[in-house]
């Protein structure tokens, strides 16, 4: 018994290693494959990698991209309407009992094999151009939906450019951070020695020593701030978080271009440039095709039909001479002696034949050719309601129109007064950052030589400290708003 159940346990065991075995060769082979797919994308990003890796991923483009293609096969079937249909049919089948023989046309008791093939055509000649217009809605509306792949990707490629650049701030902040702690450490030390030897008040140690802990509370802020925003890149790229990437480094320079145009002269330039307005005008285009389509099926349809046809029956035969033979008929003539002596006459003898597969097919052949004339008169009011709607969905598409121009200059307006500001509060700080600077460094002399306290020399220090902390945080929003500005103007592609 204990040898039975060795064997079974040491059958688990393999199968149980061998699970295990495959197991860890599907673990290792997609890890292998997510290595392969997260090994493409650099360490090191700049903005054009980002916003191209960006567009590639996003769900909401690709649906986008998916809308679009329908909208294409919807034009397509709409421009198939102008070609003629052609359709064949064909069907055998066999039929038992008294039936009509289809080849003879009479009727038979008996099994019959048959089959029909047929071959017919149809085109519309005229309908009051409800194909044309429709045709035109559809490729309007086509057109529309292009435009609002590029506006989907519009929007893809700034919320990228916005994060890429809060990453930037976030690393000059935490770079400025550990430049505020450096400063404070050098200080904490030189005032440790001063203490040891006696030569300083032990408040001003401690007075540092507070400083530079909330410099150090700083740093692990502004670290977390950076690795969030390095998160939330990730997370708009669509790929895995990977702490040791990072991104180029920017020259805001030449992102900064002095913008002499008036906030008028740009929400025209934004009228021709964004895809947000021209998909809105084509959209309210293909409605109003789309009225006149569905006006146009209230006038008659004139068309035309063709076809050819043929049939195959198994009861067809044909009749071939065999000879001619003189009988007895059943009349008879009466000679002078009164005797009645039989009429005979001539009668051709016949030979049944089936006709074959291929002769009844040629020999069936008919075809038909006919134009005719639907007019409508009565159709439930479908063609009323689905006018009403047309008309209705023009009207929604005219507001939507007006609204998109609407909010487009308020978004103008309003970015070309942030732009301005942002300018003025960038070359203010700058100014207020030079000024700290030279306090600081004046004060720093001072405090050295002890002409002043930890408090005077805190003040300062603080002062420069959020200085350039604001002074950071409005240069990169000059720069964001001044590509704003630009994606208005039509300056900026993606």
């Amino acid at each position: 018994m204990e040898g039975l159940n060795r064997k079974i346990y040491m059958k688990q065991l393999f199968m149980m290693k061998k699970i295990m075995t495959v197991c860890v060769a599907l673990v290792i082979t997609i890890s292998g494959l997510l290595a392969q797919t997260t090994d493409t994308i650099p360490q090191k990003l700049t903005l054009q990698q980002c916003i191209q890796i960006a567009l590639e991923n996003n769900n909401n483009v690709q649906r986008q991209q998916v809308t679009s293609g329908i909208a294409k096969a919807n034009w397509q079937n709409a421009k198939a309407y102008v070609i003629p249909t052609l359709n064949a049919d064909a069907n055998s089948g066999i039929q038992n009992g008294r039936s009509i023989d289809p080849y003879t046309n009479t009727y038979s008791n008996q099994t019959t094999n048959f089959s029909n093939y047929g071959l017919t055509t149809s085109l519309t000649l005229f309908n009051a151009f409800a194909i044309q217009n429709s045709i035109k809605q559809t490729k309007l509306a086509f057109k529309a939906s292009e435009f609002e792949v590029q506006q989907s990707k519009d929007i893809v490629a700034l919320n990228v450019i916005l994060q890429y650049l809060q990453i930037l701030t976030n690393q000059d902040l935490l770079s400025a951070a550990i430049q505020q702690k450096d400063v404070s450490s050098k200080q904490v030390e030189r005032l440790s020695i001063l203490n040891e030897e006696g030569n300083i008040s032990p408040n001003l140690l401690y007075d540092l020593k507070g400083e530079f802990a909330n410099n150090q509370l700083t740093v692990v802020n502004a670290q977390n701030d950076f690795e969030t925003a390095r998160i939330l890149l990730a997370q708009l790229l669509n790929i895995p978080y990977n702490k040791n990437r990072n991104v180029e480094r920017l020259v805001l320079s030449d992102l900064v271009q002095d913008n002499t145009n008036t906030s008028d002269s740009i929400y025209q330039a934004a009228l021709q440039n964004l895809a947000i307005v021209k998909a809105a005008e084509l959209r309210m285009n293909s409605a109003v095709y789309g009225v006149k389509s569905y006006r146009s099926q209230r006038y008659p349809t004139l068309y035309f039909n063709g076809g050819l046809f043929t049939n195959y029956s198994s009861l067809a035969t044909t009749q071939q001479f065999a000879n001619s033979a003189d009988i007895e008929t059943s009349s008879y003539v009466i000679d002078n002696g009164g005797s009645k002596l039989p009429v005979i006459a001539k009668q051709d003898n016949f030979s049944s034949h089936k006709i074959p597969y291929g002769d009844q097919f040629s020999n069936n052949f008919n075809s038909s050719v006919s134009i005719g004339l639907s007019i409508p008169i009565l159709n439930n009011f479908r063609n009323k309601t689905q006018i009403k709607t047309a008309v209705l969905q023009q009207k929604d598409a005219e507001i939507v129109l007006n609204t998109t121009k609407v909010q487009l200059q308020q978004n103008v307006e309003q970015a070309y007064v942030n732009v301005t500001s942002a300018k003025e509060r960038f070359a203010a700080l700058t100014d207020q950052v030079n000024a700290y600077n030279e306090s600081f460094r004046v004060a720093e002399i001072k405090f050295n030589a002890g002409a002043i306290n930890s408090v005077d020399y805190l003040v300062v220090k603080n002062n420069l400290d959020q200085s350039n902390l604001s002074l950071i945080i409005a240069k990169y929003d000059y720069v964001l708003r001044s590509m704003l500005l630009d994606y208005y103007s039509g300056k900026l592609r993606f």
